[in-house]
């Protein structure tokens, strides 16, 4: 057997065969204490890729976190090859307040590659950068929606990659969004250092939603089976994941209370309505008209809605050449 390659996280050397729990400390508290990053570090027995699983870069999108748990419990570094590093929550300040944000009132998704010497977000963004993507081949970060909006299962990646497109097909999530990049953002930055990622989004915050976690913690096994880190188990019923290109938000008409009749996972044409919106005292009814065909992979859940407001995410299909 070939000597297992050496790799060291947050100054600690990762023994072969072990389960490691570890801190990252981007940055100290103003009571002089630290702000620590929790990391599980599988380090297998033979050699391998790097594979990141990241949740909460957002605090409160909490179905990451679940996945990671599940997909943790059954890996067995005796038995793996590679290593996964398991960071559960990035934002740690926000998952324990319940806050999207950082203290700083930054989107750490917006505040990579950091620096050392930065915000507190790019404090954090540093440190995941230099401890945990730079040493890592491919990454998984997990997401949900945000502002009362719903997300449909689905991987947002660069699907003109051949090797993304191939983990995002193994992933089997019911939907792929070709999705740009977007600056500061964790997935921009990771891409940047040549990385390959794929972010999953489903559900929405705060509220655990049993089917993306279950399309999560199967799509994550699935992947690192793939890359022969370790056995997927359970695979689970798999469809066909549907590619999309180009996506656009259909907006209120008016002011009042949103009643959505277009479901997620459904398909629409242009023309159609897929919901009404009308004012609190019952004057006045505006029907919420799709303007484009294509699949509902996002909609909002707030019935309390303001004229623009983004309320049904649609995706056109991209068809096998790559183009919409």
């Amino acid at each position: 057997m070939t000597k297992r390659t050496s790799l060291e996280i947050a100054g600690t050397e990762l023994v072969p065969g072990e389960r490691h729990e570890l801190e990252l400390r981007p940055a100290q508290l103003p009571s002089g204490g630290w702000m620590p990053i929790p990391v599980v570090a599988f380090h297998g027995r033979q050699n391998g890729p790097v594979v990141w699983l990241s949740a909460a870069l957002h605090g409160d999108e909490v179905n990451g976190v679940e996945i990671i748990r599940q997909v943790m419990s059954a890996l067995d570094p005796e038995k793996m090859r590679g290593t996964v590093l398991a960071v559960p929550v990035v934002n740690v300040p926000g998952f324990a307040t319940g806050d999207r944000y950082m203290p700083d009132r930054r989107d750490l998704n917006r505040s990579f590659p950091g620096s050392a010497s930065g915000s507190l977000a790019s404090r954090f963004a540093h440190a995941f950068m230099t401890e945990i993507v730079r040493k890592s081949d491919v990454g998984i970060d997990l997401h949900t929606g945000s502002d009362h909006r719903h997300n449909i299962p689905q991987i947002r990646a660069d699907l003109t990659d051949e090797l993304t497109r191939e983990l995002t097909t193994a992933f089997g999530a019911p939907f792929a969004l070709h999705a740009r990049l977007r600056d500061g953002s964790l997935r921009e930055a990771a891409v940047r250092s040549d990385a390959r990622v794929l972010l999953y989004e489903a559900g929405e915050s705060w509220r655990f939603d049993q089917q993306a976690i279950e399309v999560g913690v199967l799509g994550v096994r699935r992947v690192l089976a793939h890359l022969k880190v370790a056995t997927a188990g359970r695979r689970g019923k798999r469809t066909k994941t549907i590619e999309l290109a180009a996506s656009r938000w259909v907006r209120s008409p008016m002011s009042g209370l949103a009643r959505l009749s277009a479901e997620l996972g459904e398909h629409v044409e242009a023309g159609d309505r897929v919901g009404v919106v009308g004012d609190a005292i019952g004057s006045t009814e505006k029907k919420v008209i799709a303007r484009h065909a294509g699949w509902v992979i996002g909609r909002t859940e707030s019935p309390v809605v303001h004229r623009g407001d983004a309320l049904i995410h649609i995706a056109e299909q991209r068809d096998p050449e790559g183009s919409s």
